[in-house]
């Protein structure tokens, strides 16, 4: 097995970790979930550029590499949801959305189908990423006893519960909004995927 594929499988062990810490009580377990949540996000960007570099390149690697990511963030995301921070009935929309598309790509790609992706869903998944990146290190921080007594003030205005409500229906709403339309625009192709036999290799 090849090393981005070995740090793919490490990104997807360290999920569970993650959460463990997490949800832990304790702000130093946080800060260690905080450290093991920049690892795996690490793992993402080195194997990536392993891949590309080296061309380590394979289906397997195709399939799970982004399957790999949706299991950290909907780790990361179900954990806010613990702790009350975030409602279950979006994140439910946002990691069903997020992992239905990612397996269906995985699987049109073993089958030799190819579907199109747009700007508005990188920057779909850019946003997400920055508002969760942001959620972990304000809550973290927050939890830290020095921060918490020198900071306070600033740290209830930056988990204030509207701001993260509403902050996450928009982009709820924007997730949803690219799922529809990367079902339109790759509709031909989805036929096409449920129709046709796989090339044989």
């Amino acid at each position: 097995m090849t090393l981005p594929n070995q740090l793919t499988i490490l990104r997807i062990l360290l999920t569970p970790v993650f959460i463990y810490f997490f949800l832990t009580e304790g702000a130093y377990y946080k800060e260690i979930a905080l450290g093991v949540f920049g690892v795996a996000a690490l793992t993402d960007w080195y194997d990536g550029w392993l891949a590309r570099k080296f061309n380590y390149i394979s289906d397997w690697g195709k399939f799970m590499d982004p399957l790999a990511d949706k299991i950290l963030t909907a780790g990361a995301f179900f954990s806010f949801v613990a702790l009350g921070v975030l409602p279950l009935w979006a994140v439910v929309v946002v990691v069903s959305r997020d992992v239905v598309i990612t397996l269906l790509r995985g699987y049109a790609e073993w089958r030799g189908i190819s579907f199109k992706t747009s700007h508005y869903a990188k920057w779909k998944t850019f946003i997400q990423m920055a508002f969760l990146y942001y959620l972990l290190m304000v809550f973290v921080f927050a939890n830290n006893a020095y921060f918490d007594r020198n900071h306070g003030p600033l740290f209830d205005a930056l988990l204030n519960e509207d701001l993260i409500y509403y902050t996450f229906l928009v982009i709820t709403f924007i997730t949803v909004h690219t799922g529809a339309l990367y079902f339109y625009k790759n509709w031909e192709a989805l036929k096409a995927l449920f129709r046709s036999k796989r090339e044989p290799l």
